[in-house]
């Protein structure tokens, strides 16, 4: 009797376990009821593309709730933590293999080398590839071994400058291959962290991330993921970070001038040859009529300005700001070798870029990068060593990094010049401007650095993932 009151105690107990254990679950589905309701009232049936709108919606309404009390001290974000894991079969989701380019490693390593022993070998591989089930370094080898007197330790193949700690040039080919293929394992164990530490911020309850043998495929489980076009950036996307000088747009206001100038002129020639053609077999009346009325347009018109919304702020790093809908033709003004050719001195190496715009944006900033002639940015992502989605001073979004020491140094130097001469740095991600913040307070130490924009929390999640 006394062994059957012990059992109903611990099943008791177990019972109130597996009570609260489940609450957190019930607590989450009500939660995304609640959000899947108020997308599905935000965004109509009848929208283009609604289901993924309202996906948006209902991640948006999830985070902007997620860390407020649900009930007993619980919020959404903690249940969502500690619920039950349905995984795949149960709660849906995403499933994702991904092939790790062993051939874009091997050219790598090589240094896109052109030796053509090497490449005649990527080229037979490739073909062996598709009726063949062994491993593309395999193949690789074994066709570079058919190729008469080819050295893998040559000094246009592996023993290169990159490699020259390891591989000299009397290596024999059997020498060489261990060697590359713990490089290439290296490398592919490298994008597996990346992208497993990409995979646990993302939110997801229990995600599974695993090698598939030696075959440089990775698989991703997402459970309970909707979001597709957002997994497969967060998985291939590789941010372009870079850190950019910019031109005040006083230092270029000439410019802009005599671009207008070139282009009506252009413009002109282009409208008087039209107009010449259509009217060579009008009378010669006409034919100057057409003339005159060509040259009055032509004095009328400013292919430039004449899409120009605003000019930027005296002394400010935006030069204007155009209708989102021009900026391809704004491009195409800006890049015309006539239109170059205007550009002296160092500003012959101008970037012209625009600012982060959001799908409500009518108008996008046009910002000129102080470019050199390698075309490299005084500062790379490569020296990001830490990035996490925070809060700027007024609340906003943010993206905090953390740089290395030499980064920091580089940063110092950066900051210190802005801040002496009254500009600004760009933070250019993807070759559009976040934020060109001025430096008033003198040179930046450390290392630390924040990108702020018009984020939404989980495109600051997700910057700060790929960085």
């Amino acid at each position: 009797m006394q062994n059957k009151g012990i059992i109903k105690v611990f099943a008791i107990l177990f019972g109130l376990v597996c009570i609260y254990q489940l609450s957190f679950t019930f607590i989450a589905n009500n939660v995304e009821k609640d959000a899947e309701a108020f997308a599905e009232q935000k965004i109509s049936k009848n929208a283009e593309n609604y289901i993924v709108l309202r996906d948006r919606a209902e991640q948006k309404y999830l985070d902007s709730i997620g860390n407020e009390e649900v009930i007993a001290g619980i919020s959404y974000n903690t249940a969502k933590d500690k619920e039950l894991n349905k995984g795949l079969d149960l709660k849906g989701g995403i499933n994702v293999i991904l092939q790790i380019s062993v051939r874009d490693i091997l050219r790598e390593l090589a240094n896109n080398t052109k030796d053509p022993a090497f490449n005649q070998a990527l080229a037979k591989a490739d073909e062996q590839q598709k009726k063949s089930q062994e491993n593309y370094v395999d193949l690789f080898f074994d066709a570079f071994e058919e190729i008469p007197d080819a050295k893998l330790a040559s000094p246009d193949v592996f023993a290169n400058k990159s490699l020259s700690d390891e591989i000299n040039f009397e290596m024999s080919n059997d020498e060489v291959k261990p060697i590359i293929r713990r490089k290439i394992d290296e490398s592919i164990t490298s994008a597996f962290e990346v992208l497993r530490k990409r995979i646990d911020k993302f939110g997801v309850t229990q995600p599974n991330i695993q090698r598939l043998g030696n075959s440089g495929r990775i698989l991703v489980e997402l459970p309970g993921a909707k979001e597709i076009d957002r997994v497969k950036g967060l998985l291939q996307s590789t941010a372009q970070l870079e850190f950019w000088h910019v031109y005040k747009s006083n230092e270029l206001q000439n410019f802009f001038v005599q671009a207008n100038n070139v282009l009506k002129d252009l413009v002109a020639q282009e409208e008087k040859a039209v107009d010449t053609t259509e009217a060579a077999e009008d009378e010669i009346d006409a034919l100057l009529q057409s003339a005159e009325d060509t040259t009055e347009v032509a004095q009328q018109n400013n292919p430039l300005f004449d899409l120009m919304v605003s000019p930027g702020f005296q002394g400010g790093p935006v030069l204007a700001t155009f209708p989102v809908e021009d900026t391809a033709q704004v491009n195409d003004y800006l890049k015309m070798s006539q239109v170059r050719s205007l550009l002296s001195g160092d500003q012959r190496y101008a970037k012209f870029v625009w600012g982060k715009t959001d799908e409500d944006s009518e108008v996008a900033e046009l910002y000129a990068l102080k470019g050199n002639r390698q075309n490299e940015p005084p500062l790379s992502g490569s020296v990001i060593t830490d990035a996490m989605q925070t809060y700027d001073q007024v609340g906003r979004v943010a993206v905090s990094m953390q740089m290395n020491g030499k980064g920091a140094k580089i940063w110092e130097e950066m900051t210190g010049f802005a801040s002496e001469n009254q500009s600004q740095i760009a933070i250019v991600l993807d070759n559009i401007v976040y934020s060109a913040p001025g430096v008033s307070s003198g040179p930046i130490a450390g290392g630390r650095s924040e990108i702020t924009g018009d984020f939404s929390i989980t495109e600051g999640q997700d910057l700060a993932n790929v960085l």
